[in-house]
Order: structure tokens, then sequence, then C-alpha cells
């Protein structure tokens, strides 16, 4: 397993990061600026962009490119749920048969970092500082991703050293803009959203709909993130690359 920052082993399989995908063009921008960070610490890695939906390349198109070579497929999402266990690998598995499914990149103290980097990057006003911090997040109706975006707050918490609740913008609860409307008849003035998404789009343009002082950007190209991308990237390929047992 190499490092972050040396050359991969010949040999070595692609990684096919794949995001949610979005109409907002700023959305695949910002995945394209992380791809970017992951290829300059792995230099000699071949990272290969594409998108479950909404956005191009889709999963479809980057496989053809790919095919007749191992490959890693790391889903760039914040938590488990349909996308991440049953979409995007069953896909990958039709398009790329023995091609290996990472675990997606949420929850992770890596990423707890990131979001207090973006909410210190607001105003200017530390987390510590405003009277409540609220992790955002899109939602999922798959139990396993509302307890990994519960698992992502308590890991922020820890890292502020401070409560934070969470609140969804889609799917499951509770809502975000009823959890703000709570902090403020409990008397917060100050209150800032941290954006659990990975780029903007309309899960962020909700958030700041939602009634907080301050919302966050989303995690984008912050070097934490194109860090895990890396880790998950090695976590699938270290089974491949261990010798089974003699029997």
């Amino acid at each position: 397993m190499a490092e972050t920052g040396a050359a991969p082993p010949a040999g070595a399989p692609a990684l096919l990061a794949v995001a949610h995908g979005t109409r907002d063009p700023a959305g695949p921008a910002v995945v394209r600026a992380l791809l970017d960070r992951v290829r300059a610490m792995r230099p000699g890695l071949r990272v290969a962009e594409a998108y479950g939906e909404l956005s191009e390349p889709s999963l479809e198109e980057a496989a053809d490119a790919l095919r007749g070579r191992p490959v890693v497929v790391v889903p760039l999402l914040l938590a488990r749920g349909y996308h991440a266990l049953v979409d995007v690998p069953g896909r990958a598995e039709r398009l790329l048969p023995g091609s290996v499914a990472s675990r997606p990149l949420g929850p992770d103290a890596l990423l707890a970092g990131a979001l207090a980097a973006r909410l210190a990057e607001v105003d200017g006003i530390p987390p510590h500082r405003r009277d409540a911090v609220v992790l955002g997040a899109a939602g999922s109706a798959d139990p396993a991703g509302a307890a990994d975006v519960r698992a992502a707050a308590r890991l922020l918490a820890r890292r502020l050293g401070r409560p934070v609740p969470h609140g969804f913008v889609a799917a499951g609860g509770p809502p975000l803009d009823e959890v703000v409307a709570g902090l403020r008849r409990g008397g917060a003035r100050r209150i800032a959203v941290a954006s659990y998404l990975l780029a903007p789009g309309r899960f962020h343009d909700r958030m700041r709909a939602c009634g907080a002082d301050a919302v966050a950007a989303p995690l984008g190209a912050h070097g934490a993130a194109a860090r895990l991308v890396l880790r998950r990237y090695d976590e699938a390929v270290l089974p491949l690359t261990v010798p089974a047992p003699a029997r």
C-alpha cells in the first residue's frame, strides 16, 4: 500500500471516484478540483471521475475507458445508503467485472477537521464562540445513513468541544430548519451550519435558506477530503495485494 505522496506500484488499480452528481455546474468543478489534489498526492495513480446521475461523465462512460484493468471504485459520498451500498457498487461490478468498491468517505475524523476549517472560513468567528453549531446534511431514508450522520455530528462535537446537533434538508429527519428554529427558541443568537456536503448544489441551497446566521461552504477540495479518498482506495486495495494464506 503506497503512502500519500508515493508513486503507486506497477500495475496498481485505477481509482474510479464516483460522485452523486448535480445540475449545478459548480458541483463537478469542485469534484474535479478535489481529484486534482488526489492526483497531486499520489503521482502516477490513474484517477478517473464519474457521476451516478445528472452530471458527466456518467459511471458508464468512465467505465468504458477503464475496461481490461483492475479498478477500485471510491464513492464520493459521506454516508451509507442506497447509492453508496447498492447503486454504485452494483453498476460498477456489472460494467467492470472484478472491480472492488470502497466504503463511503464518511463518517471520519478527517472530515470533522475539514468541517471545522470550513466553519472558521464563514465570517471569521471561531466556531467555539458561536451560540450554536449544527451539522447540516442531505439526509437519508436508510437507517445506516442516518446513523452515519449522527456519528459525523459526534465527531465534529468532539473536535469543537461543544454539542453539535444535526438536521437534514431532504430525506429523513430532523429537518434542518426546525433544528435551527428550536435553537432560536432556546436563546441562541448566532447559529452556524457546518455543511456535511461534498459539493455545491440544491442541497446546499436549501441549507442557506434554513434560517441560520452563517452556512459554511461544502467540504469540496479540502486536503483532508483528498487524503480520505486515498485512504478509502488503500483500504480497498489492501486485500487485493495481501497473498492468501497457504493451505
